[in-house]
């Protein structure tokens, strides 16, 4: 996430990515729009072609287990389920649709396409499904510390130079919170006068005001 305190120098950082509990860096750019946050984690999906899970690879409302260096795809009945596509776009992050704002994470699914496709359905092109967890915790959720993207009602704290992270607000990550983003505004000057930080959220409010804990 993006937060600045006022009179403070830009800054840029580069995205740290967790395979669930995702924190980040953002650049602290003034007028920057787009959210920093959406890369998320860089692991990729391995496709398993199961008769009864659909044409697509990961489609929406379908269900994946979750593993160290690939995710496959299973039955959202099986115990080995452990998140739901909530959104599922083709190409990259950078240049596709924002994921919801409660994502917990992103898989990011390389591009595969067999020599040999007897059925027609094995080729997967290369995209990204936003997930979230079937059980709690939700590190995307308003103060859970971690998502893909920052939203109102996340905390942060101080990395130096213009940069932060996210933890959890409760106070229960491995970093205090101090500052917590209250309002999505248009533009800067709509932010309350107790605004000490600025986070950049991206999307049609892309300016977040954060307080002081």
């Amino acid at each position: 996430m993006t937060m600045r305190e006022r009179g403070s120098a830009g800054a840029g950082c580069a995205l740290l990515a967790l395979l669930w509990l995702l924190t980040a860096c953002q650049s602290t750019a003034p007028g920057a729009k787009e959210d920093g946050r959406l890369g998320g984690p860089t692991a990729t999906a391995a496709p398993a072609r199961t008769a009864g899970y659909g044409a697509v690879f990961l489609a929406v409302d379908e269900c994946s287990s979750f593993g160290t260096t690939s995710f496959t795809e299973v039955p959202c009945t099986s115990e080995r389920a452990a998140a739901r596509v909530v959104a599922r776009h083709d190409g990259t992050v950078a240049d596709g649709p924002p994921c919801p704002a409660t994502t917990d994470f992103v898989l990011h699914i390389s591009e595969q396409r067999p020599s040999a496709d007897e059925d027609g359905d094995g080729a997967v092109p290369q995209g990204y499904a936003c997930m979230r967890g079937l059980q709690p915790p939700h590190p995307g959720d308003p103060g859970g510390g971690g998502g893909p993207r920052t939203i109102v009602g996340d905390c942060v704290y101080g990395l130096g130079d213009g940069q932060v992270r996210e933890t959890r607000c409760d106070g229960k990550g491995k970093r205090k919170p101090q500052y917590k983003v209250e309002r999505a505004v248009t533009v800067r000057d709509r932010c309350p006068a107790s605004t000490v930080l600025y986070v950049r959220l991206g999307g049609d409010r892309p300016v977040g005001c954060a307080r002081a804990l």
